[in-house]
């Protein structure tokens, strides 16, 4: 099984819970309606990597940076740095003819993440950062959230279990867009403006 680190020890979620559309200027960028109701999907274990590698057989794959959080006893113990990879054009593909999106967003290595950090400070107070060959391309903060991380632990308990070990994904701020193999990412969370986590991928 794929795992996470925190403090040196793996983690191995079972799964990967993640939020679409919850920052309304990356609603506006993909020309998508707003929701009425959270929209959920799910990535696999399989899904999880600390590298990031450019999907084999596609020419074309977009990021998407996410303050990620560690669920523990249904509760955020930690946080950290994850990128949500989307095949996008078969995604749109899939949105038009009403499919499930898991061929464009739960192929393997579509979650990369940082290590984590131990987290039980004031959530309000985070922010994330992703830099593309040293040039900022999104930034987004607790308050930009249309559904705030405790509400979406308790409304996808309304319907599935998060296991000990698993990761919330929650959303990504506006300035999406497709990458190339050799592109230098550098992705940080940032507590209260000040860095708690910072990792650097370069793309394979």
């Amino acid at each position: 099984m794929q795992h996470i680190t925190i403090d040196n020890k793996l983690i191995y979620p079972s799964k990967v819970v993640c939020i679409g559309r919850n920052y309304t200027e990356h609603i506006k960028e993909l020309n998508n309606e707003t929701p009425d109701e959270m929209v959920f999907f799910i990535k696999p274990n399989s899904s999880i990597s600390d590298k990031l590698i450019f999907p084999k057989g596609h020419n074309s794959c977009h990021y998407e940076a996410e303050i990620s959080f560690l669920i523990e006893e249904n509760k955020i113990s930690a946080v950290g740095f994850g990128l949500d990879l989307t095949l996008r054009e078969i995604q749109s593909k899939l949105k038009k003819k009403g499919l499930p999106w898991e061929r464009a967003k739960a192929f393997n290595n579509s979650a990369v993440f940082s290590k984590f950090v131990p987290f039980n400070k004031d959530i309000t107070k985070l922010s994330i950062e992703l830099y593309i060959n040293s040039q900022l391309r999104q930034k987004g903060d607790y308050s930009l959230m249309i559904n705030k991380p405790e509400d979406i632990i308790k409304e996808a308990n309304s319907f599935l279990s998060f296991e000990d070990g698993d990761i919330l994904m929650s959303g990504t701020p506006s300035g999406v867009g497709a990458f190339k193999i050799g592109d230098v990412f550098t992705g940080k969370i940032l507590y209260a403006d000040e860095v708690i986590v910072e990792q650097t991928f370069k793309v394979v």
